[in-house]
């Protein structure tokens, strides 16, 4: 019996190591684009704090960092891989996530929100909205992040 229940938690611990390693292996490209982004960023602008980072990938692929500057505002960075222009605004300066949401809901009547989160294309930043509608088709609704301004929706996908 006891020959068992070790057979047993070694295995456990076996495959939960395999499923560690697989997930730090995958977070790793991730990782390394947000080092590259930060290093590109920084010649622009110094952070004292990030509190996220993603890559959006539209017409462009686009790093989006939002943090703190060494001043202690929140700001949002922007850098398109193509040219690497880094765009930097406080946060202050635009719409909060919140705010882009209550934008879409002036409009539309979303079922339910999956996602929000900035990007940027042709040089201007917005807001990505993904959400489903009510009969559950995938809705993608952008939002100008410093005017507030309907820029573009892609509906029932």
């Amino acid at each position: 019996m006891k020959k068992w229940i070790i057979i047993l938690i070694s295995m456990i611990l076996v495959v939960s190591g395999i499923f560690i390693s697989v997930y730090l292996r995958a977070l790793s490209p991730v990782k390394a684009a947000q080092e590259k982004a930060v290093a590109i960023a920084e010649k622009k602008v110094q952070f004292s704090k990030i509190d996220n980072f993603h890559i959006y990938n539209g017409n462009e692929t686009v790093y989006v960092i939002e943090g703190k500057s060494k001043k202690g505002e929140k700001i949002i960075t922007w850098i398109p891989l193509k040219t690497k222009q880094v765009v930097v605004l406080k946060a202050k300066s635009g719409l909060s996530k919140e705010q882009a949401i209550k934008k879409l809901e002036e409009t539309k009547n979303p079922k339910k929100i999956i996602s929000v989160r900035l990007g940027m294309e042709k040089m201007i930043p917005f807001w990505e909205i993904y959400y489903l509608s009510d009969n559950n088709l995938i809705n993608y609704y952008y939002i100008h992040f410093q005017t507030g301004e309907w820029l573009k929706k892609i509906e029932n996908l």
